[in-house]
């Protein structure tokens, strides 16, 4: 399958790494933002075109689909441009900065008739599938997911320190993760989503620290916090406490209660069957793997919507907080 990458950055590079582990899939074009970046991108990869217009390369000869690892305030639009343009798409997190946008390309999902996914890699981390596959046969009963999310970012700068032509998130980008996470684990409705956040950043005009809580139909709670103010350890770390034992996921790794390593052999397992680690990887090929089969998805945009319309209770909590301050 000839596809274009749309983006050049940090999450770019994790992308192309990993569809280049994946048999019968090519990078024919990549979609920039900057030239120079965009170029050096190309050929590093190997990648025979690139352009600074998305529709440029969706029209190279025999394009099927294509990842987007843009800009968020991109996602929804571009996502729709390549459903319209009669491809699939993969869009990374979140499919959207806000909740009209975020039906709007489920929308235009079910006129195309096109796969179209959300990047919600945590469903896919061996850490995370281990959990999923114990909940999904009883064995485990998930009560608190207590989860941090910790960077330290007061320059808009991305995971490669370099400078950002976009402003980070921690309610429509970061608490996504686990807003999805939440949901994908219990399996049923969040009905109650609540945040609170610090003080805005008087140059990037974001809250640098949240709290987050969630709560499901089934009454088992979700306990985010989230911070750009954090100076280590970095990255997001989730505890699962269960009736019948605790874990801790840290990305692609799983520990016990006592901070010892839990076997996740055959916990993902590719194609040749041996056991694939990387959950970049895992995602990227339910997505080839959705559209070969013709069925939907793991994280289709429409299994997604509802990690949106909690985000969005959450945002209008917090403006209805700035209004009565």
């Amino acid at each position: 399958m000839r596809i274009v990458l749309a983006g050049e950055g940090a999450i770019a590079r994790k992308h192309a790494t990993a569809l280049g582990r994946i048999e019968g899939v090519e990078i024919v074009s990549v979609a920039g933002g900057d030239a120079e970046n965009t170029a050096g991108f190309a050929s590093e990869f190997e990648i025979p075109h690139w352009s600074l217009d998305l529709a440029e390369c969706l029209d190279r000869d025999g394009v099927e689909a294509a990842v987007l690892t843009t800009p968020t305030q991109l996602h929804a639009s571009q996502a729709i441009q390549v459903l319209e343009a009669g491809k699939h798409v993969l869009v990374e997190i979140p499919m959207s900065d806000s909740l009209a946008d975020a039906q709007a390309l489920v929308k235009a999902q079910e006129k195309s008739g096109r796969t179209a996914m959300v990047c919600h890699t945590r469903r896919f981390n061996p850490s995370h599938q281990w959990i999923h596959q114990r909940v999904q046969s009883g064995e485990l009963q998930l009560q608190h997911l207590v989860v941090n999310t910790f960077f330290f970012r007061r320059e808009n700068k991305n995971a490669l320190g370099q400078p950002r032509s976009w402003t980070d998130h921690l309610l429509w980008h970061h608490s996504c993760h686990t807003v999805d996470l939440f949901q994908y684990q219990t399996g049923v409705p969040t009905v109650s989503a609540w945040a609170q956040q610090g003080p805005i950043h008087p140059e990037l005009g974001i809250s640098m620290d949240m709290s987050i809580g969630l709560r499901s139909e089934s009454d088992q709670l979700c306990t985010l916090s989230l911070s750009f103010n954090n100076e280590g350890p970095l990255g997001t770390f989730f505890r699962y406490i269960c009736d019948n034992g605790t874990y801790v996921a840290r990305y692609d790794e799983l520990v016990d209660g006592v901070d010892q390593p839990v076997d996740l052999s055959g916990a993902v397992v590719g194609p040749d069957g041996n056991d694939l680690t990387d959950g970049i990887e895992i995602q990227d090929r339910e997505f080839f793997s959705a559209i070969a089969e013709g069925r939907e998805p793991n994280a289709s945009v429409a299994q997604c919507l509802p990690v949106m319309v909690s985000i969005d209770e959450m945002e209008r909590g917090l403006n209805q907080v700035g209004v009565s301050t």
